[in-house]
């Protein structure tokens, strides 16, 4: 009996299941067993995606919290738990970033500066425009969805239906394309 119970344990739709108890029942049991099998390993994730020791935990915990209050929202045909839970560990990660870098930005000793920075931006943001709109839609398309959007390769390729390879020659021509109009230094 115990062994199957191991077996089972193995199994994506045993995690599923685990979830929806989760989301039907608020299943302790259930939670504790998701908490034990996947917190070491989305710990293991982040610290390999460079976060400190500390706010790993504090991401893995978030993440498993983010999974105890919104179990709901889970579907075992668009994914399989582990690749949810490390998604909401991966955004809760850039998140974070996005926090660090805001406050390193408002502590800049440089804030007088902000209207000429806002002027050099904005004509910056028009030269680059004027550069997106010289290129070809699928190359303007992708730099968009990369880049405004912040959207990886995988994702462009499924939203527009183009080859993973295409998307990547794709990005790789239109950043060409903006180095031989800016040159290498840049704006």
């Amino acid at each position: 009996m115990a062994e199957l119970a191991e077996e089972q344990a193995r199994t994506g739709a045993f995690w599923a299941d685990c979830v929806e108890c989760i989301a039907e029942k608020r299943d302790k049991h259930s939670f504790m067993l998701l908490f034990d099998h996947f917190s070491p390993r989305v710990n293991a994730y982040l610290l390999g995606q460079g976060a400190e020791s500390s706010m790993a935990e504090d991401l893995s915990q978030e993440a498993l919290l983010a999974l105890w209050n919104k179990a709901h929202l889970y579907s075992r045909d668009k994914a399989a738990v582990s690749t949810w839970l490390f998604r909401v560990a991966r955004n809760l990660w850039i998140d974070r970033l996005r926090k660090q870098r805001g406050i390193a930005y408002e502590s800049d000793e440089n804030l007088a500066e902000t209207v000429d920075d806002d002027a050099r931006l904005n004509a910056d943001g028009e030269r680059l425009k004027a550069v997106l709109d010289t290129l070809p839609q699928n190359q303007a398309q992708v730099v968009y969805k990369s880049y405004y959007e912040g959207k990886s390769h995988s994702e462009i390729a499924e939203e527009t239906g183009m080859p993973l390879g295409s998307v990547k020659s794709s990005l790789r021509l239109a950043m060409k394309a903006f180095r031989q109009h800016f040159g290498e230094g840049g704006l």
